[in-house]
């Protein structure tokens, strides 16, 4: 089945599961911490620059956002974790709406893929290593990006991707190596997308 990734609209930006989509679409969930690169990622695949919207304050948006691709695919951006500076009100919230994505969503069994997003300047921090573990656990079909590659030089990139990808729960699902400024992984990831959505 054809995709048009041109024909693309948001959807729902949703404070709540109540208000969750209840339309049988395909899902694929993009997680990871605050000022990964998400909101870039999604632009870069969809070949927008501002669809997504791009915080100058990490850990700003606290909603999921649903955003539909030619009516049989919802791109699904979860509220980044781990960012210090918010209160803990704020973070109980973020924590209870994606909570709230995997356990409460009517239609998790629509959820074909969760894209667990890692900078690769760094190693996984301990809210990535609680993600993962959930997802690992959870039965879920993941995969990891390693999002900012522009920003390794070649010793760098090598030494931290062979790190990545021998990780316990990471070495046996698919890793991509990302870079939205330069469009490296696009590819890989749409082929990893329609892989698992089988569309």
């Amino acid at each position: 089945m054809a995709l048009n990734t041109q024909k693309v609209s948001l959807k729902m930006s949703a404070g709540f599961p109540e208000q969750f989509p209840k339309d049988p679409l395909a899902q694929v969930a993009f997680s990871g911490r605050s000022n990964v690169g998400k909101s870039s990622l999604i632009n870069s695949l969809l070949g927008r620059k501002s669809l997504a919207r791009v915080s100058s304050a990490p850990g700003k948006t606290i909603t999921i956002n649903f955003y539909d691709i030619d009516g049989k695919l919802y791109l699904v951006d979860l509220p980044g974790y781990g960012f210090a500076k918010r209160n803990p009100e704020d973070k109980k919230k973020w924590s209870a709406l994606t909570d709230g994505y995997f356990t409460r969503n009517k239609n998790i069994d629509r959820l074909s893929l969760v894209v667990q997003l890692i900078d690769s300047r760094m190693a996984p921090t301990d809210d990535d290593e609680m993600m993962l573990e959930f997802l690992s656990q959870s039965g879920l079909p993941y995969m990891v990006v390693a999002t900012k590659t522009d920003k390794l030089n070649a010793t760098e990139r090598k030494k931290n991707l062979e790190a990545l990808g021998s990780h316990p729960l990471i070495k046996d699902v698919p890793l991509v190596p990302f870079s939205s400024l330069k469009g490296e992984g696009k590819d890989e990831l749409w082929k990893q997308i329609f892989k698992y959505t089988r569309i």
